[in-house]
């Protein structure tokens, strides 16, 4: 079963706000040990309760002195660089769904404008009822549609690539398997112009055969003399 969203408010009911911090501040505690950990970095978390003077810090005061000196020592730009607050999370947050909801737009647009070219051509309505941007915005589709449809067809005009020939006047010799000469088949591949060259698959499949006969009807073996 999904966890359900926890609502980001302030907890009215004290019992249930103080499970939820200690919940959270040993978590806290736990993904900061496994960073300095898992990656090597210097870290430290330094969590004050209500009413408490004593803050609980991960994992030892004189540690996190040590680290948080280091951050002091940085130049103003650099500590401040990769830090925000509430406000700056939400304004990225907020911008993020900005560009997101631009993106939907333009491709409700696209689809308006398509139905409005559909209803046009179908004659469910007329020129004379679209407004100026429409127009515009029709005329950019009608154009980027015709394009797609010339780069298709200039796609599909193109001939077909023609086999390789061979077009060789010597004899091309395969070797049988055995490496003697009495196996060796000879072919001539003419190269007169009138198209009766051999394309590479005749050639594989002589091979083949070759190479099948010969498995099958052993080599003679002429007799010796102890016979």
């Amino acid at each position: 079963m999904p966890r359900q969203k926890v609502k980001l408010a302030w907890i009215a009911k004290v019992a249930d706000r103080k499970t939820s911090f200690r919940k959270r501040k040993n978590g806290l505690m736990k993904k900061v040990s496994e960073l300095s950990t898992l990656c090597g970095v210097d870290a430290c978390a330094i969590v004050y309760k209500r009413n408490d003077p004593v803050p609980d810090i991960w994992h030892s005061p004189s540690e996190a002195y040590r680290v948080l000196m280091r951050f002091k020592s940085l130049p103003r730009y650099e500590q401040t660089k990769h830090m925000f607050d509430q406000e700056v999370y939400l304004k990225r947050r907020l911008a993020k769904q900005k560009e997101k909801l631009k993106r939907e737009e333009i491709l409700n647009r696209e689809k308006e404008v398509k139905l409005l070219m559909y209803q046009s051509l179908t004659g469910a309505k007329g020129l004379h009822e679209l407004r100026t941007e429409d127009f515009g915005d029709l005329v950019r589709l009608i154009e980027k549609n015709v394009k797609e449809v010339e780069e298709k067809i200039e796609a599909y005009s193109r001939p077909p690539t023609a086999p390789q020939l061979l077009t060789s006047n010597e004899p091309m010799h395969i070797d049988g398997g055995d490496g003697g000469g009495d196996n060796t088949l000879n072919m001539t591949i003419d190269d007169d112009g009138d198209n009766n060259g051999l394309d590479m698959t005749t050639i594989e499949a002589l091979m083949t055969q070759e190479r099948f006969m010969e498995m099958m009807i052993p080599t003679y073996q002429p007799p010796t003399g102890d016979d």
